[in-house]
């Protein structure tokens, strides 16, 4: 079997376990009166989905170890098959995936977002100027105003070591989910419209961009790095800019990278001018 045809059964099997698992999510999620199993049963259903969750990101691994394997999976086929009787511990520790749906282009997911412990809380250093936006529609170009100049920023791509083992990712500029992930790097190729004219923008600015993805373990979305560009490097063309630990530093002050490798966030601006 050559590699192509390799990746193209992987991504099969990526994308049947996660649509088995956001059936497994709404039967986990149903009210008493709909469903016919227990609320422990319930659980133990959730705690399947996201075992899948978690087998369709190893599929899309780079890593030459898969955390969570085929033969973990095939565990859970007699826990499936006898749910109404099976009393066990669960032989994986994780929690329920919350109920999650797969997106039409325009539609907007809502989702609760927190921190966890080590990223310092929901927010942590974020002032009220920069709101925390969920994955969605993209926002139109503002109407052109004379001398005024409009900035689009197409998000290329962002460059992390292990690009293959994350969730849903988005970047907190108004992204969609990521287009694809391949090798070191996690794909967007979107074009976000910068919704304040150049001109208008506060002395000593930065665009902040805020890399997201799901952890289906712990159930909530989680920032892994940041990026930002400043006033000077507004500018037509391509840019890629460093990527920084988290958590977000908006005052820029104590900023450490996020690794010594050249990887970076993947940037082309274009200017617009009446």
């Amino acid at each position: 079997m050559d590699w192509l045809s390799s990746r193209r059964i992987k991504l099969i099997y990526k994308n049947e376990y996660q649509i088995l698992a956001r059936h497994l999510q709404k039967e986990a999620q149903a009210q008493h009166n709909n469903s016919e199993f227990t609320e422990e049963q319930k659980k133990t259903i959730g705690k399947i989905a996201t075992c899948l969750e978690l087998r369709s990101a190893a599929l899309q691994s780079t890593r030459s170890q898969e955390e969570f394997k085929l033969e973990d999976l095939k565990k859970l086929v007699p826990i499936l098959k006898n749910i109404l009787t099976y009393n066990k511990e669960f032989p994986f520790d994780v929690q329920p995936v919350p109920l999650r749906r797969i997106l039409a282009p325009g539609e907007e997911e809502h989702l609760e977002f927190e921190e966890d412990e080590e990223e310092g809380g929901a927010g942590a250093g974020s002032p009220d100027s920069f709101p925390a936006r969920v994955p969605g529609t993209l926002l139109p170009r503002l109407p052109s105003e004379p001398g005024m100049t409009l900035l689009t920023i197409r998000i290329e791509k962002i460059g992390l070591k292990d690009a293959g083992q994350y969730i849903d990712p988005y970047i907190t500029v108004n992204t969609p989910v990521a287009s694809r992930k391949e090798d070191t790097y996690v794909h967007f190729n979107v074009d976000i419209e910068l919704q304040k004219h150049i001109e208008k923008l506060t002395k000593g600015a930065a665009i902040f961009f805020e890399f997201k993805h799901y952890k289906p373990e712990k159930r909530f979305t989680s920032t892994k790095c940041f990026a930002f560009m400043e006033m000077d490097e507004i500018k037509p063309g391509p840019i890629v800019i460093e990527l920084y630990k988290k958590p977000t530093d908006f005052k820029r002050k104590k900023l450490q990278l996020l690794t010594k490798k050249p990887l970076y966030l993947h940037l082309h601006q274009t200017l617009h001018k009446e």
